[in-house]
């Protein structure tokens, strides 16, 4: 299975928190499957980050890459195509990074990990 990891599933992974649900915990670690995170979803975690809206359990720069590495989870490109699903998207949900993660998941064809509801009126395929 190849799959994405939204902002807070990617926190709670690196952060060991008991938050992230079983499922999603074990896929993500399953050897068998491909990992990817968006750089949007860094770019996001990095500008919380930057304001103070969030606490990490490092500091970004020892997270990003080194963190994502040992873990086996993948970055993935930004390419035009999602900038072309980006566009075509309903507005069932206003924030611009998470709707770059659900064009990301469209175009390629990736099951993304996120708990959040309104991701489902996009028609991606969602584990929780």
């Amino acid at each position: 299975m190849k799959v994405l990891l939204d902002a807070h599933a990617l926190l709670w992974f690196l952060a060991g928190s008991s938050q992230l649900s079983a499922k999603a915990l074990a896929c993500i670690q399953d050897a068998a499957n491909t990992v990817f995170v968006s750089p949007a979803t860094l770019w996001e975690i990095g500008i919380k980050d930057s304001l103070g809206k969030l606490t990490l359990p490092l500091p970004f720069d020892q997270l990003f890459p080194d963190r994502l590495d040992a873990s086996n989870i993948l970055i993935l490109p930004i390419l035009v195509p999602h900038l072309h699903e980006h566009r075509r998207l309903p507005f069932h949900h206003n924030d611009p990074f998470d709707r770059l993660v659900i064009a990301q998941s469209l175009v390629e064809d990736l099951t993304l990990i996120s708990c959040d509801s309104e991701f489902a009126a996009y028609g991606v395929k969602l584990l929780w």
